[in-house]
């Protein structure tokens, strides 16, 4: 039989609706009303083309077949609001953790776990604060969450955390290692089992040593900014970001310096490719191109880098409500999301604001397709690509 063609899952988080598309026809096979999706925790990819996500408004862990018969193949309860979300490397021990909502200070400590082989769950309290999180894989999983003020790594055995009372007990980290406060990002390479957390510093680097975690060397960013989210490439076993620049103020934004950072895990080499001035944030991954967005008052592109690194440049029709000069990039305004899929060349860009995702190929940079999503997609939406065996569960870390 022949593979089933891609599909788009698009999430308008303000709206409250998920909606599921052919790539790249763009016909709409089905929508889900009334959920919530935490645009933060985003989508995490799991085997045979499932995806995982949290329904904020309900308090629920939605796992999605879009190629079964069901879409929704399961819900759970967990604490929200959601701040990420992660699952060991075969895809069946899930962890959400919480973060600020639309609160100005911490204060959730409740994490959840959800094993999705046996429909057993478990909330327990760690620590306040937005921390990230990666579950290293083996018989008995590992919890590794990322604290920041005071940074740290806390180590917990999965079963543990299964296996806790009701009423959401305090637990205690088997290993805590020292973080520098400003942790922001994670990752999780499961074909070496180590663990990446971006600082400041650079990247750090963890192993599993039995049930604890045993620090290697720092990756270094390589210029004067810092990433501030990671991800993990499956296709060439590389870690990408975004690093940025310039006056730290959010008035500053458009004078914000962007540049791609790609760290080959084989090789140890690093690459930075100048992206130019704006927001630059989220990164998608095609068969051969990695996409970017950049927003600008002068105005938007995608950015297409391919396997030589040398970046093609695509306009973007400007959106309604775009962040300008006198504002700041994230309250109140437009924005966008990119998505692709590592199994093929589609690349689909959201236009915030105007309920419209752009489909491009990448080996070309040409528009193909302009769909329609029924919904305003305040604040760009997001969305995941997903094709039924395209290895994109091999980055076990929601994006």
């Amino acid at each position: 039989m022949p593979a089933a063609a891609p599909v788009l899952l698009v999430s308008d988080h303000v709206d409250g609706s998920v909606s599921v598309f052919t790539v790249p026809d763009g016909s709409l096979r089905e929508r889900l009303t009334g959920r919530h999706v935490s645009e933060h925790a985003g989508f995490l990819a799991l085997p045979e083309g499932r995806v995982a996500c949290v329904d904020e408004l309900r308090g629920e862990l939605l796992v999605l077949n879009p190629f079964g018969d069901e879409l929704i193949e399961l819900a759970a309860p967990v604490a929200v609001p959601a701040e990420h979300l992660a699952c060991d490397p075969t895809g069946r021990r899930l962890v959400v953790t919480t973060g600020l909502g639309k609160n100005s200070e911490p204060w959730s400590d409740l994490l959840t776990v959800v094993d999705l082989a046996t429909g057993e769950a478990a909330r327990v309290r760690t620590r306040v604060g937005e921390p990230g999180v990666t579950v290293l894989g083996g018989d008995d999983p590992l919890v590794v969450l990322r604290h920041r003020q005071p940074g740290a790594l806390a180590v917990h055995r999965f079963t543990d955390l299964l296996a806790t009372a009701p009423g959401c007990p305090t637990v205690t980290p088997g290993a805590v290692l020292p973080l520098p406060d400003d942790g922001h990002g994670d990752a999780h390479d499961p074909h070496s089992g180590q663990a990446f957390a971006a600082t400041s510093e650079g990247v750090h680097t963890a192993r599993r040593t039995g049930d604890g975690l045993t620090y290697g060397a720092v990756i270094p960013w390589g210029a004067p900014s810092r990433g501030w989210y990671l991800r993990l490439d499956t296709r060439r076993r590389a870690l990408w970001t975004t690093l940025r620049g310039g006056d730290p103020d959010p008035l500053r934004w458009p004078d914000w310096t962007n540049h791609a950072w790609r760290h080959d895990l084989v090789t140890g080499r690093t690459l930075l490719s100048d992206l130019g001035p704006g927001l630059v944030f989220r990164l998608a991954l095609a068969r051969d191109h990695t996409a970017f967005t950049r927003i600008h008052p002068d105005g938007d592109e995608l950015i297409l880098l391919g396997t030589d690194d040398t970046p093609r440049r695509v306009p973007l029709p400007a959106m309604d409500g775009a962040p300008g000069r006198d504002s700041t990039p994230w309250e109140g305004v437009q924005r966008r999301a990119v998505v692709a899929s590592p199994g093929s060349d589609w690349v689909a860009v959201t236009r915030g604001g105007h309920g419209e995702v752009h489909l491009f190929d990448a080996r070309t940079g040409h528009e193909v397709n302009r769909v329609k999503t029924g919904t305003p997609l305040h604040h760009g939406g997001h969305g995941i690509m997903r094709g039924q065996d395209d290895g994109a569960d091999g980055d076990p870390v929601g994006r």
